[in-house]
């Protein structure tokens, strides 16, 4: 299979929002077949690890030089209905706010047009000792632009 069409099951940005993918696993629920609700951090994990690197911000290659990381310092989650066994989720990510040394991004988890859960995200660039550090301008570039819709 080509890589492209490995690349296509990842997200995308449609204007300032980028849509990613969740297929619900057994692995995912409860005995009663609901997404376990620890899953959801899960998914806006891997939600807002895609949409850097859809950004061109590459955290590998920032923690391999010893630069830091992101970490969520906060985050707000409100479930509104249950996800299921083999729903097809759409995670969707908006960065709202960018700040010298963080970002604030809201995400919701989509089931078609219902509205599952929604979580307001805070995440700090952080020094391989855990402190806050100024992102590089160039990521402040791309966020902006991100949340501009550019």
């Amino acid at each position: 299979m080509s890589d492209s069409k490995l690349r296509a099951a990842r997200g995308r940005f449609e204007g300032r929002e980028h849509f990613f993918p969740v297929t619900v696993y057994f692995e995912d629920t409860d005995l009663s077949q609901i997404v376990y609700h620890a899953n959801y951090l899960r998914y806006f994990e891997r939600a807002r690890s895609d949409m850097l690197r859809a950004c061109g911000i590459d955290q590998r290659a920032a923690i391999d030089a010893g630069e830091g990381a992101y970490a969520v310092t906060h985050m707000d989650i409100h479930w509104k209905a249950p996800a299921k066994l083999d729903d097809e989720l759409t995670v969707i990510s908006t960065v709202e706010n960018v700040r010298a040394a963080s970002c604030f991004i809201h995400q919701r988890v989509m089931r078609g047009d219902e509205l599952l859960a929604h979580a307001e995200v805070t995440a700090a660039l952080l020094t391989p000792e855990g402190r806050p550090r100024r992102q590089p301008p160039e990521w402040i570039e791309k966020f902006k632009a991100v949340s501009e819709g550019v």
